[in-house]
């Protein structure tokens, strides 16, 4: 068996089709799409990555600011930024660049963002609503892969799915959502023992490690959903850099039924389903002041 590649980028440009087909609607009638971001501190990585993400927000329609704040930013600094943010009607979507200096509680600063524009649903109050099954805005990288799986259009519901890897924005958050399609999870992380005996029963595998060929031919069922979330960068013997994932792509692919790619699998459609999360944040605050503007 040869894996079918489930592929990202094309997904992920049909994804940004709709969302800016839905911001154009939006503008038309005089309702603008603002997507602010936080960076505190500045290297060249950052700076790339928010270029980026500008490029790709104005690529759709959507209006995007950056506020830079210096590396010795307290907590009080910050948060106040947020607050302004959260106060300002015009402004749609906020998200805080990480990782942020050491003296910042990330945490924290993300509890501070108004759920309803938190656009990568990492806020303690969207992850909670995740856990309850009331999903109001889910993390990007656990959007990403339901949607990866779903364009296999294989149904989850009853499916046996293992997650590798626990980390607070990618594995549990996925897993949650894996449980609100009727999947039956299995979360492994660190301690967990005999991970092989655990994988090899998946019929969806999910691994978000960041841990360069972790999961190899041996740990996967054949005709699995195989999901690599993991980006590492190796070097070769030769000395050059190449970027891998978590999976061990050639070996698996002779046994999966579908698997992503790494780069041009997960990465992209993270990308994209922030782009859709910033569209649905600006939608949940029209129906909001729709519902308190007196009739």
């Amino acid at each position: 068996m040869t894996a079918r590649l489930i592929d990202g980028a094309a997904l992920a440009a049909q994804a940004r089709l709709g969302v800016q087909e839905r911001v154009t609607q939006l503008a038309r009638v005089g309702r603008a799409v603002q997507l602010t971001a936080i960076l505190v501190g500045s290297t060249p990585a950052a700076e790339v990555y928010a270029e980026n993400q500008s490029r790709t927000s104005h690529a759709v329609g959507i209006d995007y600011h950056l506020i830079k704040l210096p590396a010795t930013a307290t907590m009080d600094d910050v948060r106040a930024a947020i607050e302004n943010l959260n106060d300002d009607p015009a402004v749609t979507g906020i998200m805080l660049h990480l990782p942020l200096p050491k003296q910042l509680d990330a945490t924290v600063l993300q509890h501070a963002i108004n759920p309803v524009k938190d656009v990568e649903g990492v806020s303690p109050a969207n992850i909670g609503y995740v856990v309850y099954g009331h999903t109001l805005i889910a993390p990007c990288t656990a959007l990403a892969v339901i949607e990866l799986i779903k364009s296999t259009g294989v149904n989850l519901c009853g499916l046996e799915a293992v997650v590798v890897g626990a980390s607070e924005i990618a594995g549990k958050p996925i897993s949650l959502l894996l449980t609100e399609q009727k999947a039956t999870v299995t979360l492994c992380h660190i301690e967990t023992k005999h991970l092989i005996e655990h994988t090899r029963r998946a019929e969806v595998l999910v691994v978000a490690v960041g841990k360069a060929g972790l999961i190899g031919a041996d740990h996967v069922k054949e005709g699995a959903i195989v999901i690599d979330v993991g980006i590492n960068r190796i070097t070769l013997p030769d000395g050059t850099k190449k970027t891998v994932g978590d999976v061990q792509f050639e070996a698996v692919s002779e046994k999966a039924a579908y698997i992503t790619p790494v780069p041009g699998g997960v990465g992209p459609m993270t990308v994209a389903m922030l782009l859709k999360n910033t569209l649905r944040s600006a939608e949940l605050l029209l129906q909001q002041n729709d519902t308190n503007t007196p009739t």
